[in-house]
């Protein structure tokens, strides 16, 4: 209980100050003020509405001003929020041909899933993106990554004062940094540090994937019995660190932010930690088609880019954002260059098709 409420407080707090800076048109951090976007080319307007599912939350929040707002403003076309985009009702609207969204929040590892068991998405009209300035790296025909996150760990710079970890096989050496550690489960919704137990192994990068479950499992066997509580939700890991219930935490990059703003003395690892996305994918037989693969062009250009890490510390795929967001900012995002080149990028064609398997190994595993 006393976890929970300390762990809820931080978290407040800080959703209380994203919203203000929202509101106010400056970042969350620093206060520094959004950059505007004062025109389009006319190929961007048009009328009507776009439905855009997406998960909610404070996510969801700071896409209003940073992506939708913008976007009706300068194109004339109304955004209509919708939620809970999961596979499995994207894959019965397709089926029913009952398609209520034109555009949804999903991952890569959904649409070549889907993709892989039908014709679920219309290919993204890549002439309204700005691919000058975005990877292929975070392209598919079906899906175009927006949203990177990273997946890593950090530890409390009070009880590690002298020697500070550094990467996975400091988070597996319980000899030279003792304490108790948290982890995430292995379900639909998270992945468990393979990759991490990997590197922590030896592994070198270049060799990670294909992933040797077997191998990592084993190097799991190691580090499990200091590990206090394998979590299922995002916030879980920040109120353990912020109750110094565990030393070091796996979570998401974004999450952290909450606790760091409050002042609780954790540092980020960031040395092998895996690079996530959310992409934007259109279901096939969106109602309004036309106007999807507009707000996608939209959504991924460098400026709402910019504005959305500089709400929220999630990175960007459009590499000219970058030069928009300031230095005090930029450091704590994933995408920065100093960060980026620490992550690995996760090899999401490999999880598509190995994650059952690597779901029903754990449910053995974490009951052995």
């Amino acid at each position: 209980r006393r976890s929970f409420m300390a762990g809820a407080a931080l978290g407040a707090a800080w959703l209380a100050h994203v919203r203000q800076s929202a509101a106010q048109g400056v970042a969350a951090s620093g206060g520094h003020k959004l950059p505007d976007i004062t025109s389009l080319p006319d190929r961007f307007k048009g009328s009507g509405q776009v439905i855009v599912a997406t998960w909610g939350g404070v996510g969801t929040e700071m896409q209003r001003p940073a992506y939708y707002e913008p976007f009706t403003k300068l194109t004339g076309i109304k955004v209509v929020e919708a939620s809970g985009p999961s596979a499995a009702k994207i894959r019965a609207m397709v089926e029913s041909g009952k398609v209520e969204w034109d555009v949804c929040q999903s991952s890569r590892g959904t649409v070549i899933e889907l993709q892989g068991r039908g014709s679920y998405f219309h290919d993204i009209d890549y002439s309204l993106v700005d691919t000058a300035n975005i990877s292929s790296d975070f392209r598919h025909p079906q899906g175009l990554d927006m949203l990177p996150y990273a997946q890593i760990y950090a530890y409390r710079t009070d009880v590690y004062t002298k020697d500070k970890p550094q990467n996975w096989s400091d988070f597996w050496n319980v000899q030279k940094f003792p304490g108790p550690r948290t982890m995430p489960v292995a379900t639909d919704g998270n992945f468990p540090e393979l990759v991490g137990a990997l590197l922590a192994d030896g592994v070198p990068r270049d060799k990670i994937y294909p992933i040797d479950i077997d191998r990592a499992y084993k190097s799991l066997d190691r580090i499990k019995p200091h590990v206090v509580k394998w979590w299922n939700t995002g916030a879980i890991p920040l109120q353990m660190l912020a109750d110094k219930e565990a030393t070091m935490a796996v979570a998401w990059n974004a999450r952290l932010a909450a606790i760091q703003a409050a002042g609780v003395p954790v540092e980020i690892a960031w040395e092998g930690g895996t690079l996530y996305n959310n992409c934007w994918a259109v279901p096939k037989g969106a109602p309004n088609l036309d106007n999807a693969m507009k707000f996608i062009g939209f959504t991924t250009m460098a400026v709402p880019q910019a504005r959305y890490s500089m709400l929220l510390p999630y990175g960007f795929t459009n590499g000219k954002a970058g030069e928009l967001i300031p230095s005090d900012i930029m450091k704590n995002l994933p995408t920065a260059p100093a960060n980026f080149s620490k992550l690995l990028l996760q090899d999401v064609d490999w999880w598509a098709k190995n994650r059952p398997t690597v779901i029903e190994r754990w449910t053995k595993w974490v009951l052995q």
